[in-house]
């Protein structure tokens, strides 16, 4: 899918200065192992509110902010995802602690650049929320046993939502709210239905307009 290739180049861009290179590299494997649909769905949810207010809908590769709004969403992603794999698995008490170490630095640095990119924009708010469940999810499953994993999909397809809708100029309606923590729930093959742009075009509302259109600073 071009919105995936696009949307990884801007990933690994705004991680393009980090050393030593073994740890860009490995930034690079997660994003070949780890599904691109958050990054995927914030670029549609944007296209779809653009589409349906009659707007042009440019190419990503030449729309820099909506490609940093959604490599922002899936560096989160990647992040907390491979955060979530290193605390099941516990590959320090299999002797792999080099490659675990390595993995939690590259974790916290994902998280982080993902932070950087929607710092600016009217999802900022909304990533530190996804980041905060995260981290209440964990400490309830290591002291109950309980696995609240699916939980992340359904908040960073939430997140995705926010960021892809307000890069259009409104705010994310009840309805698309629903639709991406529903795709969240379905999303463990890591891929989205077929049906997503019809799904969209009836959850999106171009006049539900929280920001009035106007862009912050990062969109310029």
């Amino acid at each position: 899918m071009q919105e995936a290739g696009a949307i990884r180049a801007a990933a690994l861009d705004a991680v393009e200065d980090v050393d030593p290179q073994a740890i860009y590299e490995r930034i690079d494997e997660l994003f070949d192992q780890e599904s691109m649909a958050p990054g995927v769905f914030t670029v549609a949810c944007a296209n779809a509110i653009r589409e349906r207010s009659g707007r042009t809908t440019a190419d990503l590769d030449a729309d820099d902010a909506l490609a940093k709004r959604a490599a922002g969403v899936q560096l989160i992603y990647v992040g907390l995802s491979r955060t979530r794999t290193l605390a099941a698995d516990q590959p320090w008490a299999t002797g792999e602690s080099d490659a675990a170490n390595l993995d939690i630095l590259v974790a916290d640095i994902l998280v982080a650049r993902g932070f950087y990119l929607l710092a600016r924009t009217e999802a900022s708010d909304e990533a530190v929320a996804v980041v905060r469940a995260f981290g209440r999810d964990q400490t309830v499953a290591r002291e109950t046993g309980e696995s609240l994993d699916a939980n992340l999909e359904r908040d960073v397809f939430e997140l995705a939502a926010v960021a892809g809708a307000t890069a259009a100029g409104v705010s994310p309606t009840p309805q698309l709210r629903e639709l991406a923590t529903d795709l969240g729930d379905e999303s463990s093959d890591g891929s989205l239905p077929r049906t997503l742009h019809d799904q969209l075009t009836t959850v999106v509302n171009v006049d539900s307009s929280g920001t009035d259109g106007v862009r912050t600073s990062v969109d310029h």
